[in-house]
């Protein structure tokens, strides 16, 4: 189930609170993919609504923007991993 963001986690100031805790080992990381991106579809709704206020607005960017980088760096670890595994079953192919 996606995790809510209370309004006071993402105008905290705090980046400690804002941001999500370090990589965990093994299904941890798909939980936290799915989280950080369902809470960045959430920043979109709210901001593709228009009516925030506009430091409100740029909280909620930056936020995204943190997501958006969280979210793009667990791609190519799973990337990464795709190629290792594939590169691994070639290699075995080839023996």
């Amino acid at each position: 189930m996606p995790k809510n963001t209370a309004k006071s986690e993402l105008f905290s100031g705090d980046d400690a609170t804002a941001e999500a805790p370090q990589a965990a080992p093994g299904g941890d990381e798909v939980a936290r993919f799915e989280d950080a991106l369902t809470e960045l579809e959430g920043i979109v709704e709210r901001m593709e609504r228009g009516d925030l206020k506009l430091e409100e607005s740029l909280q909620l960017f930056e936020r995204g923007v943190r997501l958006t980088r969280q979210c793009r760096n667990s791609l190519e670890t799973a990337e990464l991993k795709v190629k290792n595994l594939l590169a691994a079953d070639n290699a075995a192919d080839e023996s």
